[in-house]
């Protein structure tokens, strides 16, 4: 396998095809890692606990600073805060922010002690050819590198890849600029906590967001003017009369800076034969909402479990489609969430100004209102409800995206919660753990469901009340007697059944495979 691009994505998609077995050879252009400023700040909790499903999730972690509070404020007066949910009783905070450079070093730490990856820098990709049995890389400078499959993970500036391989990448980019600034400063109360600005006195008609960063240190964004100049704001002193205006008169210090276009954009393809596209290099999003590394995350977790399916021979190519069609499904998900965010935020026209001006002045005395003001939603796992894969279940329908900071009741295409469980013989202590080692049926009472033939891929069978000994995994599912629950390897329902009978073709329907192709439960594991 190859992965191109070393960044957060390729890193953890390198990590997660070794912790299936899968040699990766990770490929980048760059000399070396450019740890500099804080870029993608905000690790959200389900993808805290695929870093750790690859030994990095507790660690990044512990060393971010946990938030659980969203604030909102027009101008001096604060609309609302809302906290995230639980569905269970997950290792991880809701969000935890900590800088990407940190990020990469720490899952650097981890790929130097997995032995199955090669790490290349300074080996730029410049051309690539497929036929049926594999891919060819095309390397500057060096001999070309021959693999069975390829994931690109170029990055924000992938345009080279997607030439290469004809996929479009449609969208527009906004007018108006966004300042960053990651300063350390002493802000007492501010630490646990996400505060948003609609239209502040030091920012008039336009928006500042801050983040509380390790180290007493907070990222602000500030939406200025398309044509804004930092270096003659700097020099002016402006730059430092806009902070002060947030922090009041006490010592800063500016640790990073940069001034950033954004853009919504989304590849017309994310697989193109034997190469799958994850990450900015396959979407752009804006940040309001930190959908974009956390949904490359999604987009790297995917694609690893499918690929080593694949390549075990535990599913054939065909599964591979359906990586386009559940990433490109969740991209234009978070491009129909940012885009109505950036339109309230950045209003277009006549009707989108009074609207938003509407909205944000009664949300201050009309609590109904408040749902209205976009701030940006929060980044969450994409639902598989309409997946290939996925299938539907009458008594437990999607009722469509809930409301923000809440998570939709389990079901088919749902990531499932994250609850301590037992194992007789097992070290795994939490349910999201016993997913991810392959294709899980889980049973309630009342279902009589035996192995009758194995199958290479791992399949296991477990009983709800042998593992949930505190009750916390069945209240979490809503579990009812007579289910059998088919989960995928990346812990999202495939399927939610009361007849035993329908099992293999569930399972063959998440793993892409022809109905005839019989699996049924085994101990593959």
């Amino acid at each position: 396998m190859a992965v191109i691009g070393n960044g957060p994505v390729g890193q953890t998609t390198a990590l997660l095809l070794a912790r299936w077995g899968v040699p990766v050879v990770l490929l980048d252009g760059r000399a070396e890692r450019d740890l500099v400023g804080s870029k993608a700040i905000c690790q959200q909790r389900d993808v805290l606990d695929v870093w750790e499903a690859v030994g990095a999730g507790r660690r990044i972690a512990a060393e971010g600073v946990t938030w659980t509070t969203a604030r909102t404020f027009h101008r001096d007066r604060e609309l609302f805060a809302y906290t995230m949910a639980d569905p269970g009783r997950s290792a991880f905070p809701p969000f935890v922010n900590i800088s990407q450079a940190r990020t990469e070093d720490i899952l650097d730490e981890r790929i130097a002690a997995e032995p199955l990856i090669d790490v290349r820098w300074g080996h730029r990709v410049t051309g690539i050819a497929q036929d049926v049995d594999g891919v060819t890389l095309a390397v500057e400078g060096q001999a070309d590198l021959r693999a069975d499959y390829a994931v690109a993970c170029a990055g924000a500036r992938g345009e080279d890849i997607r030439r290469m391989l004809g996929v479009g990448f449609g969208g527009h980019s906004f007018d108006d600029r966004f300042l960053i600034c990651d300063i350390r400063a002493d802000l007492p109360g501010w630490a646990q906590e996400r505060r948003f600005y609609f239209d502040p006195e030091w920012n008039p008609g336009r928006q500042v967001l801050i983040h509380p960063c390790p180290g007493s240190t907070f990222r602000i964004d500030w939406q200025v003017p398309g044509d804004y100049d930092l270096a003659a704001e700097e020099a002016s002193g402006a730059l430092d009369a806009r902070i002060r205006a947030i922090i009041g008169d006490q010592p800063y210090e500016i640790v990073w800076k940069s001034v950033y276009r954004f853009h919504s954009r989304v590849a017309d393809r994310m697989r193109v034969g034997r190469v799958l596209l994850a990450g900015d290099c396959a979407h752009l999003v804006s940040p309001f909402g930190a959908r974009g590394l956390n949904s490359g995350v999604g987009d790297a977790e995917n694609a690893a479990w499918k690929l080593a399916f694949v390549l075990h021979g535990w599913a054939g190519e065909e599964l591979l489609e359906s990586y386009h069609d559940e990433r490109h499904a969740a991209a234009l998900e978070n491009i129909a969430v940012t885009t109505a965010t950036m339109d309230f935020l950045v209003p277009q026209t006549a009707e989108q100004h009074r609207r938003r001006r509407e909205v944000l002045e009664a949300a201050a005395t009309d609590p109904a209102m408040r749902a209205q003001v976009d701030s940006g939603r929060l980044a969450e796992p994409f639902w598989y409800v309409e997946s290939p894969l996925t299938t539907p279940a009458e008594s437990r329908p999607f009722a469509g995206r809930p409301p923000r900071g809440e998570v939709p009741p389990a079901g088919p295409g749902i990531l499932v919660p994250d609850v301590p469980v037992s194992v007789t013989g097992s070290s795994c202590g939490r349910f999201r753990e016993l997913a991810r080692d392959g294709v899980l049926l889980l049973t309630t009472d009342g279902v009589d469901l035996e192995p009758s033939v194995d199958t290479a891929a791992p399949v296991r069978l477990l009983r709800l009340s042998e593992i949930d000994v505190t009750g916390v995994l069945g209240e979490a599912l809503a579990a009812r007697p007579g289910e059998i629950w088919v989960i995928r390897p990346d812990a999202h329902v495939a399927a939610v059944l009361t007849d035993p009978a329908q099992v293999p073709t569930a399972v063959n329907r998440a793993l892409a495979r022809p109905a005839a192709d019989r699996i049924l439960p085994g101990t593959g594991t």
